[in-house]
């Protein structure tokens, strides 16, 4: 065997591998990971309330894509993207910035109270877990911006829609002392 074939059956088998760890863990978490639409995120990033220093959370961050874009938008902020998939997570982390952190962890094992900002884009059984968990730990003031999928039984303090082919909603809300 040549060399130029065995890297074409190296280089088959690493495709093969990351097909099925996608493929495995879109299964056990009952979504893929989707990036959010260019349109989408140029619109997010206009909309979003972001204040110097803040501390911006991405629950379900994905390949990083608007990680990326927030801590370069907002590089005095602090960004912190969540991936609990292994290989988007592994390609989001080797490209971290200085104000950039990926965890691979599950966020429903995480506390949201030191968060200023969560921006997410999640299926609506994610959505309607995360109401509860929002409710509980969330400071008034905290600020979750959503794309798609609203939070079931909030009101949006703001819906913006996206100028794409599903008018894209992005649902803009604000913690208050009361929940």
């Amino acid at each position: 065997m040549n060399i130029e074939t065995l890297f074409l059956l190296s280089f088959l088998f690493l495709i093969v591998v990351s097909l099925l760890l996608v493929l495995t863990w879109t299964i056990r978490n009952g979504i893929s990971p989707m990036p959010t639409a260019p349109k989408v995120a140029k619109k997010l990033l206009e909309v979003i309330p972001v204040k110097e220093g803040a501390r911006i959370v991405e629950l379900g961050s994905g390949w990083g894509t608007l990680a990326f874009l927030l801590a370069q938008k907002y590089p005095s902020c602090r960004v912190l993207g969540f991936e609990n998939s292994p290989l988007p997570y592994l390609f989001s982390r080797v490209r971290q910035r200085p104000n950039l952190c990926f965890k691979y962890k599950d966020f429903f094992d995480e506390s949201f109270a030191e968060a200023d900002l969560i921006v997410c884009y999640l299926c609506p059984s994610l959505m309607k877990r995360l109401k509860e968990k929002f409710e509980k730990e969330l400071r008034p003031g905290t600020v979750v911006v959503s794309h798609t999928f609203a939070v079931p039984g909030w009101e949006a303090q703001r819906v913006v829609f996206v100028d794409d082919l599903y008018r894209t909603p992005i649902y803009i809300y604000t913690m208050k002392a009361d929940g």
